[in-house]
């Protein structure tokens, strides 16, 4: 439900009518039962090619390489709200069980993005589908996991208006976590995401094909980044300007419910990975989300591109045909491992890339073992192999 009092004229029943129909797949069902409140492991040891995030900066002699993990969308629906509250045991809203089966990946990695896709409510107000409120505790369970930052640019990202954008950014800050895709302030849109990650400084640039039909708010042009091919290459050299060693882009795109990338994604995908300056790529690695279900890996023009990496945290999914479907439970955590170029200024390679499968039970509001859903573990990774990435030197990680 949209907030009651706080947009009354602006948003027109149009605009209501274009969340409806983009969004119809934001479903979700009861509440879970709970299970003992699980503690956060800490960061692993870095594999030998590694350092820590406090590593030197810049592309020279001393630099070392890092690894990178990336997350799909987060969503929480109104079942995974009111299960979230019965895991805090009456004190709030506790998220983190259901982040405890990623946590093994993501706390190991130098450097964790996920895509936080809703904006945070505030004192008790709440709401899944179709105006997404999130409780701002998520912020916390997602650093508690071991994220360092995420993508906020999403068709959710002005479900409350610039309230929203700004109480969720404001939360993600008080958890330490960085966030890319939109802003409170022009100074803070036009300003580069920098986050340390072995001896690289890598930037996280993030945009979103629209936001369900509610306008950009009054003068706020800059609130969310919209994707468009010049605009995201202007923020990517811009931040290549600032000092970025790898810059990550990720673009909430594609066809919901659909397996394979669309026409604009490959599109998107070609133009983007093709753009150099003085010979460099533009950009290093695209991690794409959206669509609710994972989608293919492929390597286009010598560029790791993740299609889609699937919902991570949902209510049980129901798709454009009304039938719950499994697939929107389902993702996979892209893992990259950087090197430094052999001379400075040179370009960062990807020396290994792997992938996760991830499923997130909505029974039981838990990550699965996907060694007792074998099934679901071989339907996800033939999605990520689909495009032929296993010939590129895609992996799925042990």
């Amino acid at each position: 439900m949209h907030h009651p009092m706080r947009h009354p004229v602006r948003r027109r029943a149009a605009a209501l009518a274009a969340l409806l129909l983009a969004a119809t797949a934001c479903t979700a069902e009861q509440p879970h039962p709970t299970t003992a409140l699980g503690t956060r492991k800490p960061t692993g040891t870095p594999t030998p090619s590694v350092t820590p995030k406090s590593g030197p900066a810049g592309g020279g002699a001393r630099a070392r390489g890092f690894t990178l993990a990336a997350s799909g969308d987060v969503l929480p629906h109104d079942s995974i709200i009111r299960q979230a509250a019965a895991d805090a045991d009456g004190d709030g809203y506790d998220f983190r069980k259901m982040f405890a089966a990623a946590r093994p990946v993501i706390s190991k990695a130098d450097l964790a993005l996920c895509h936080m896709e809703t904006v945070y409510g505030e004192k008790g107000d709440y709401s899944g589908y179709p105006a997404f409120k999130s409780p701002p505790q998520v912020a916390r369970a997602l650093a508690d996991t071991g994220y360092d930052g995420c993508s906020t640019a999403s068709n959710h990202t002005l479900d409350d208006g610039a309230d929203g954008i700004e109480r969720t950014l404001d939360a993600m800050d008080e958890a330490g976590l960085k966030h890319a895709g939109s802003a409170r302030t022009a100074k803070e849109a036009r300003t580069p995401v920098m986050l340390r990650a072995g001896g690289a400084k890598v930037a996280h640039i993030a945009a979103t094909y629209g936001t369900n039909g509610y306008p950009l708010p009054a003068g706020r042009p800059w609130a969310v980044d919209l994707l468009d091919t010049d605009k995201v290459i202007a923020k990517a050299r811009a931040a290549r300007r600032a000092g970025a060693d790898v810059v990550v882009l990720s673009p909430h795109w594609g066809t919901e419910w659909q397996d394979a990338p669309d026409a604009r994604q490959l599109r998107l995908a070609r133009e983007l990975t093709a753009s150099r300056t003085a010979g460099r790529p533009d950009i290093d690695l695209v991690i794409g989300t959206h669509a609710h279900v994972p989608q293919a890996y492929e390597k286009v023009n010598g560029t790791w591109v993740v299609y889609g990496l699937g919902d991570q945290l949902a209510g049980e999914m129901v798709n454009h045909e009304g039938e719950r479907d499994p697939r929107g439970n389902q993702s996979t955590i892209g893992r990259f491992t950087f090197v430094p170029p052999k001379k400075a200024g040179g370009r960062w390679q990807v020396a290994r890339a792997e992938f996760v499968p991830q499923y997130f039970d909505p029974d039981t509001a838990r990550g699965a073992d996907l060694d007792e859903h074998e099934e679901t573990r071989d339907r996800i990774r033939r999605v990520a192999l689909s495009r032929g990435a296993g010939k590129q030197g895609l992996r799925e990680a042990e």
